[in-house]
Formats: C-alpha cells, structure tokens, sequence
C-alpha cells in the first residue's frame, strides 16, 4: 500500500484533533476530522485509512464531517473507528459499509463481588471451564436453538425476548443501550440463508477479536462515575466482546449484493463501491435498515446469552448462585451500527442517520437516552484493549455530542493486520508469553492466540488519553487482565 497523499493535507487543529480539508478533493462535501495525537497518525504508515476518510465525506447528506476515532486503521469502506451522520431530509444515503459485515459487534461489562484475592486458587479452573462452556471459534453453535418462529421474535424483540423467557432480568435489559432491542426491525427481510447460519449461533462467541475476558479493577481515575457503574479497586468483572455472527455477516453480503446498481439509479457517483449505499428515504434503504436493526438486536441476545452462560460457569466454580456473586450487567454498547438520533446540527435540532463503525456511542450526563442510574454522571463507555495491557471504562464525555455525534473509539485498534500478527508470531509462545505477565490465555486455536497477541494492537492508554483529552469521553477505571478466552 502507498502512504496516503493526504498525509500531506492534514492540518492540525489542536493536540488531539487533525482536519483533512474538504478542499483536499473535488469530490468532498465535508471536512474529515480525525482525533489523534501526532504519535497516532504518525504509526498509521501507509494505511489507507485517510483516504477512507476522505472517501465518506462524499457521500450525499453528511452532515457535520467525516469522523475518524484514534483507533483508526483500514476497514471496508468506511475505516474502522470512523463516525458520520447522514440527513435523509437532503438525500442523506445509509451505506454497509459504515456499519460492517459484524453488525452490532459490541462489549458488556459485568461486576462481581469478588475480588482478585478471591481467584487466587480457582482462576485457572475458572478460565478452562469458560473455555469449556462457552463457545468460541468459527461456525461453532450454542446451547441455544431457536425454530424460525423464535428466530424472528427473538430479531424483532431483542433482549426482552430473553427475558420472557427466563434468560435475562429487568436489569439485564435496562443497561443495555436502547435497551437491547432496536424499533422497527424487519426480520421478514431477512433471507433464509442467514436465518439458517443464525439459528443455533446465539450465545456464542465466535473468533477473530472476540473474548470473554475475566480483569481486575487496576484503578480508578473518576470516583463518582466508578461508584454510579458499581466498580471499586480490587474488584473482578468480566468483558464479553461478540457481535451476530454469521447471521450479521450475511446481512451485510445480501445488502451489498442488492445494493450493487443501487447508487448509479439515484445518480450517486462514489469513490469506492464498497461505499455502496442507498437514500434513508428509498425502498433499498429501508429494506437495508430495517433487515440491519433485525441483526442488531440477534447481537444484543447473543451478547445475553454468553452472559448466561458465564454466569452458570461462575456458579459452578465458585459454588453460590451468581445473584450472591453480584454478576451484574453495568452496560452493553454497540460499535458497529447505524441509528437514527436527534442532534443539532448548525444551530437546528435534525433527526440523523448516525453509521458508526468501529465507534462506540458515547451521551454524556443528563442525556434521555442514558439509563437513569448514570444519567447524573453519563453513559458508561467500554474500551477494550489487548489481553496482555488493559482495557478502560470511561463515560460519555462533556463535548462528544458537538465533536463526534455523541461517539467515541471503541478499542485500542489494530495497529498490525492478521497477517503480520502471524509473522511475528513465529517461533514463539504467545501463551506462554502472556502466562509470565499473568495472564492466563485459552483458545481453540493457536493462531487465535498468534492473531490477537498485544503487540498486535495500540496502546489502548494512549487511544484513551486522546478520546479524554478531546471530550469525547473521559476516563473512569482502567482494568487488567487476569484471564481470556478466544475463539
């Protein structure tokens, strides 16, 4: 790949923020923004990220600009960590590719009442139970099967379907954002073949960067924020990071495929055609949007329902009932996803089509959408980082909905594709390596652990230290790995 000529055309903004002018390119409707320090963008090398950029801010109805989060690196059409907002009153378009083919990938954090003394003896038993008990890896199923008739309730209702029937509580669906189910889903638009690949893969975790990490409350930075999510030094959670599968991913190739001549009949010309899209206001786009939100909320059950099963497999080791564990949701947050949102834009309250990809959303204090249990302080934001380092959870920050539509990143990001993960990898023990750090890794495969070693990623404090410094969300606990699984 060739060093973007863009690189070139950034202007800074300021310690945390770059500008890639819309007089860049004849084709640009917007600026792009892109928050990173210098040391950020400097290790983007020859990734064509910028370009990706720049690629967004030409798609009809972006308003605002084309966003980019620090955890930027190359995606599929949109980069990974990018943000944009479309207006469907001025032909705003809604595109795949700003959402991804894991549609609705996202994390949960759940506490407990123990703390890491209390897993000094069972933590090894406890990491190869999860391995046992919860699936990972690819094409793996569930204990969970759904008929055709439950797959679509479950598509159309989300998390509350699980609780109907036993499978979440009250609390459980009240932190999840939008309360686990997206409105107005069209599971009848979802096709068979994807139903097929979805109906014995909820509650799994899959591969790639997906995990069920057990951490350790290493330190926290904001006291009252810490203490409205329930967490306090010492203490054990739990991160589950999955999204829908392979039912998301065949929503997402269906679409691109019926998508393909769909710009060319509303006369948009696009830079990339893995830009490929279609107006909110179309039949494409409704089709698209409504078969998405269906996927959305297959992602929020899946992410339930590995809770479920960690919660068994710490009642198993432990002994007691996961009530008296306190294994409780603090929050689940979508990073792959497009939702309609009001927001002001120049001065005007606009309902906007918000594609976040790569990007977690991020409301700040008093915000309606907020849970009202954080709504004094803002909502719970969760960035995983590597399992050798850390992972950080911080809150909806102070500037995010005037500089990022109410977004932040959502990890620490790539900075070294799978294949040059494998390269390094050669010759060594990345489980060992982790082991002598502390950190007792377990996986399907050996190449899910060579794939996914620390050195693979950003430092995620570094990531976090910009989103904090820009306002877009603020730290409140950083959390180290004691244990993961992978796929």
């Amino acid at each position: 790949m060739q060093r973007s000529e863009l690189r070139g055309r950034l202007e800074r903004i300021d310690e945390v923020s770059w500008r890639i002018p819309r007089t860049a390119r004849n084709d640009m409707r917007v600026d792009g923004i892109v928050y990173a320090d210098e040391a950020l963008i400097e290790s983007l090398g020859d990734d064509p990220a910028l370009d990706q950029v720049a690629n967004v801010a030409t798609l009809p109805g972006i308003r605002g600009a084309s966003l980019a989060m620090p955890d930027i690196h190359w995606g599929y059409g949109f980069c990974i960590g990018g943000v944009a907002a479309t207006d469907p009153t001025q032909g705003g378009v809604i595109s795949p590719g700003g959402v991804g083919y894991d549609i609705n990938c996202g994390v949960r954090l759940l506490r407990t009442t123990l703390d890491e003394r209390d897993l000094v003896g069972p933590l090894e038993r406890l990491i190869e139970a999860l391995l046992a008990h919860v699936p990972t890896g690819v094409g793996r199923s569930g204990p969970y099967h759904f008929d055709r008739r439950e797959l679509l309730a479950l598509m159309s209702e989300g998390v509350p379907f699980l609780r109907r029937r036993g499978l979440a509580d009250d609390e459980d669906v009240a932190h999840c954002e939008s309360e686990g189910c997206l409105a107005d889903a069209r599971p009848d638009l979802v096709s068979g073949v994807a139903l097929e690949r979805g109906a014995d893969q909820c509650g799994t975790v899959g591969s790639g960067n997906h995990f069920v990490e057990v951490q350790v409350v290493d330190r926290v930075v904001d006291e009252e924020a810490a203490a409205a999510f329930g967490l306090a030094p010492g203490q054990v959670c739990v991160l589950i990071h999955s999204g829908s599968r392979g039912l998301g991913y065949q929503v997402c190739d269906d679409a691109l495929r019926a998508l393909r001549g769909v710009p060319a009949r509303h006369g948009i010309e696009l830079p990339d055609r893995q830009l490929a899209c279609a107006p909110l206001a179309s039949s494409e786009g409704q089709a698209y949007l409504g078969a998405m939100r269906a996927a959305a909320n297959y992602a929020f059950c899946n992410r339930q329902l590995i809770t479920q099963q960690v919660r068994e497999v710490f009642e198993r080791v432990f002994e007691r009932p996961w009530q008296r564990l306190g294994l409780e949701l603090v929050y689940d947050v979508a990073h792959n996803i497009a939702k309609l949102e009001s927001h002001r834009v120049d001065g005007e309250e606009k309902m906007l089509c918000v594609h976040r990809k790569g990007a977690t959303r991020a409301f700040p204090a008093g915000h309606a959408e907020v849970p009202a249990a954080y709504r004094a302080v803002g909502q719970p934001v969760m960035v995983p980082g590597d399992m050798g380092r850390a992972s950080w959870v911080l809150v909806g920050g102070p500037r995010s909905m005037e500089r990022s539509f109410g977004s932040s990143c959502h990890g620490a990001g790539r900075a070294l594709s799978r294949k040059a993960a494998l390269k390094a990898a050669k010759g060594r023990d990345v489980r060992a390596e982790l082991a002598a750090h502390g950190v007792i890794a377990r996986a399907s495969s050996r190449r899910g652990l060579d794939e996914e070693q620390p050195d693979a990623y950003k430092d995620v404090d570094r990531v976090v230290e910009v989103v904090h410094r820009a306002g877009l969300s603020t730290r409140v606990a950083r959390l180290r790995p004691l244990g993961v699984i992978k796929g």
